[in-house]
């Protein structure tokens, strides 16, 4: 085997892999609104500006540097330009995707300390040859505790119209889900013993 078919085997797996840890840490920073920035020196010298996260904790700057370096050039992170001579990044679309596919297990919903007595209704009619992708929006719906009220529509009385969306938009399935706000379920009596509302 040659030099070069050696290497490229290591970056094939390497893109298979995917971010390494240092590299997600980045991506969820960036997704949770902190603004990392940096001076375009010769060094390339990057910096935290706005608040030190505690995943930061315990990575050396070297390897924050070369995760930067790699992400920007897997295009999962953009570089703006400020006046003042430096530049911020932020997430690219890519980025916001594959950001979220880490969190989106850690994903909970907060119900609010008074119920606003709607109910949130989840419809949607998945192709077959999209069954994958059906059976994990099941699983996620199922996760943030939505209930199954027929096969394929779930409720719950609480907002998660965010959270819905991002797994949506990370499923690619927007054109095949429907959002619904109800102010009635004609079994809601039911229902408010499930979710234990008064």
């Amino acid at each position: 085997m040659t030099i070069e078919k050696r290497i490229h085997e290591i970056k094939l797996r390497k893109q298979r892999k995917g971010p390494g840890s240092v590299q997600k840490k980045v991506l969820l920073l960036l997704l949770g609104g902190v603004a990392l920035a940096c001076t375009r020196s010769n060094k390339k010298q990057w910096r935290i500006v706005k608040e030190i996260h505690s995943g930061w904790q315990g990575i050396k700057r070297q390897s924050a540097e070369r995760a930067i370096d790699s992400l920007y050039e897997s295009r999962l992170i953009e570089i703006k330009k400020n006046r003042d001579g430096t530049h911020t990044l932020i997430l690219s679309d890519n980025g916001k995707k594959r950001a979220l596919r880490y969190q989106i297990h850690n994903m909970k919903i907060e119900p609010p300390r008074v119920w606003d007595q709607r109910w949130r209704i989840i419809i949607f009619d998945i192709p077959e040859h999209m069954r994958y992708d059906r059976d994990a929006f099941r699983d996620h719906l199922t996760r943030l505790g939505v209930l199954k009220l027929q096969q394929s529509v779930g409720v719950y009385p609480f907002d998660c119209k965010n959270e819905i969306d991002f797994i949506v938009e990370l499923l690619d399935i927007r054109k095949y889900v429907r959002f619904i706000t109800a102010n009635h379920i004609d079994n809601e009596t039911h229902l408010k013993r499930i979710f234990n509302l008064s």
